[in-house]
């Protein structure tokens, strides 16, 4: 790939520190859930919700074939809607309408239509680079991996998107989940 003249220095630095870094699991006290990686085809959005009984965290999961429901901590579908029209999110607002334990609630969604996950929670960040674009990369970090620090010390290579879209990356509310989704599927990490 030729050298991009209109980069700065730093900005060089930067691509080439991103583009040296392998893909790493996350550090403690970080795992995957039980059921990592969920193929979901089709992903339009994702969006957090809290179950009503154990206050856990639940992911909505909005796809051309309708809507999904996810327990974060097993991976576990709970719930399905396999109605097309329910996967796109409603009016302007982003949202959704839950299913299952949370059908009498509206989800706000990222993805394919916009909206946003936290990038941060007590301690912790998460930021998607993109040293070769389109193939995006999803870093963890306990700082920013802008500034300074080392790969593996404070922030890590968490993810690549090599094959499919990125739709989105971030915690949820509660700051114990953290999901990475992609056109094609959805990757969890749990501190819970």
């Amino acid at each position: 790939m030729p050298e991009d003249l209109s980069l700065t220095d730093h900005q060089r630095d930067l691509r080439a520190k991103f583009l040296a870094a392998p893909t790493v699991p996350a550090p403690q006290p970080w795992r995957p859930a039980d059921c990592h990686v969920v193929a979901v085809g089709g992903l339009l959005g994702v969006g957090f919700a809290t179950d009503p009984d154990s206050g856990r965290d639940l992911l909505l999961v909005a796809s051309t074939r309708g809507l999904g429901l996810f327990d974060t901590v097993t991976g576990e579908r709970l719930a399905r809607d396999s109605e097309p029209d329910s996967g796109w999110p409603d009016d302007n607002d982003l949202t959704c309408q839950g299913i299952g334990p949370i059908a009498q609630h509206r989800v706000p969604m990222a993805g394919l239509a916009g909206g946003g996950l936290h990038t941060g929670t007590t301690g912790w960040s998460v930021d998607v680079a993109s040293p070769d674009w389109p193939h995006e990369r999803v870093l963890l970090s306990t700082g920013s991996p802008y500034t300074g620090g080392a790969h593996g010390e404070t922030w890590w290579h968490i993810f690549h998107s090599r094959y499919s879209e990125l739709r989105a990356a971030g915690f949820s509310p509660s700051g114990a989940t953290l999901v990475v989704a992609t056109s094609s599927d959805i990757n969890l990490w749990t501190r819970a």
